[in-house]
């Protein structure tokens, strides 16, 4: 037994580091490049052909100051691209991390790709029938050192604020917004425009990746030394849920060229329609809006609330305390236990409603205002017993294909029906 232990604590202290490079726009290969060395590997699964049925994938090494290019044609599993990427790269990171001569690893995914739903699946997903390895996940051998996102300052806050769509369900504003949300570090190419779209741009990502270095001039970037800036406490990989803190590393809550976070709560149900026809008022002038939300038809479930731009995801985020058993509460981490005990009622237990919603072009007073019309009356809060009598948008679940969400890599769930 005592020998078991030991060989995990060693596994976990010699876990190859793992560099994410990431960007809808932005100079993503320029970076993936400038950190290859002789003891660093680069991999790369590029899905412009996807709709011929295939993936290619490069694994580019320096070998004797020179480098070396491996490319390979993947074909799609059943046609999934999710299920292609999830049966090469984790296995493959878990073969790479046995070479003695690779130190390192250097993710440059395709611009389709978040990095939060590929480190879910090097957290989750089991592999198995890697040559001298117990099944388990690749998080046993790789560890997230960081995620860099890249952007153009030109394009991305149109993308982040806009309604064009991928042909996944997923919008651009969801791919470009997830990026930078999930960045340690920053690497902006190009201008914004005239300096006051350029301080709008700064405030925005200073709101979605507090603590992010941010990296403005990509000729002579020095990206080893970027990565020394991320601060101690910065993300690396982790990953959230829907009960987690709602603002992570203390971003600025000041008014900064019609750039701030706007702060809602309540501890009164939503009304299903009128939350339903609010909503229109999160995908205007708003880049990002995210939550947890209480709907008065559907008193055990607790919905996630997520928007970028004009697009809108609406999901279950698991059960609210107050409607499960005392034994399933104990399963429960400690923090979600504690944080339900703050805000807990006689009547309604931890139910409540809780968002944070970046605007940039909005009027933070006509959101909240909105927002409070589409909680229940003092009236409908009385009579509880109607409440699951009313018509609920909300209540429609479907199953995504595979058995995995709209994102490559992303976490099983049953989704929501929302504003696409």
């Amino acid at each position: 037994m005592t020998i078991v232990i030991e060989r995990v604590l060693v596994s976990e202290i010699h876990r190859t580091p793992l560099v994410l490079v990431s960007g809808w726009s932005g100079p993503t290969d320029t970076v993936a490049r400038s950190l290859l060395r002789d003891d660093t590997v680069v991999v790369h699964h590029d899905l412009d052909l996807v709709h011929e049925g295939v993936v290619r994938r490069t694994v580019t090494t320096m070998e004797s100051g020179r480098e070396r290019t491996r490319v390979g044609i993947l074909e799609l599993a059943h046609g999934c691209i999710s299920c292609t990427l999830r049966e090469d790269l984790l296995p493959l990171l878990r073969r790479l991390h046995t070479r003695s001569s690779v130190q390192r690893i250097v993710l440059h995914l395709d611009r389709r790709l978040e990095p939060e739903a590929v480190c879910w699946a090097i957290e989750h997903v089991v592999v198995s029938g890697v040559v001298g390895q117990l099944d388990g996940t690749a998080s046993r051998d790789v560890r997230v050192e960081a995620a860099i996102t890249c952007i153009d300052a030109q394009s991305w806050l149109d993308d982040a604020t806009g309604d064009e769509a991928l042909d996944d369900d997923r919008t651009v504003a969801q791919v470009a917004v997830g990026q930078v949300d999930f960045a340690d570090a920053l690497v902006v190419s190009g201008s914004a425009g005239d300096g006051w779209q350029q301080a709008r741009l700064h405030a925005v990502l200073a709101r979605l990746a507090p603590g992010a270095p941010i990296a403005w001039d990509v000729d002579g970037l020095d990206v080893e030394r970027l990565l020394l800036e991320i601060p101690s406490g910065a993300r690396r990989g982790e990953l959230t849920n829907a009960h987690s803190p709602l603002l992570r590393g203390q971003p600025p809550l000041s008014h900064d060229c019609g750039v701030m976070i706007v702060e809602f709560s309540a501890n009164r149900p939503f009304h299903p329609e009128r939350l339903h026809e609010a909503i229109d008022v999160l995908l205007e002038g708003v880049v990002t809006a995210r939550g947890r939300v209480w709907v008065a038809t559907q008193p055990d479930e607790a919905l996630w609330l997520e928007s970028a731009g004009g697009g809108l995801r609406v999901a279950s985020a698991d059960r609210w305390l107050a409607a499960m058993t005392p034994a399933e509460q104990d399963q429960l981490p400690t923090a979600r236990r504690a944080m339900a005990a703050l805000c807990w009622d006689e009547r309604f237990g931890d139910r409540h409603s809780s968002m944070v919603v970046l605007v940039h072009a909005a009027d933070p007073s006509d959101i909240d205002r909105t927002l409070q019309w589409a909680l229940v009356t003092d009236e409908e809060l009385a009579d509880e017993a109607a409440w699951e009598s009313w018509p609920d948008p909300f209540g429609q679940f479907h199953e995504d294909p595979c058995d995995s969400s709209e994102s490559p890599y992303a976490e099983p769930d049953s989704s929501r029906e929302g504003h696409e």
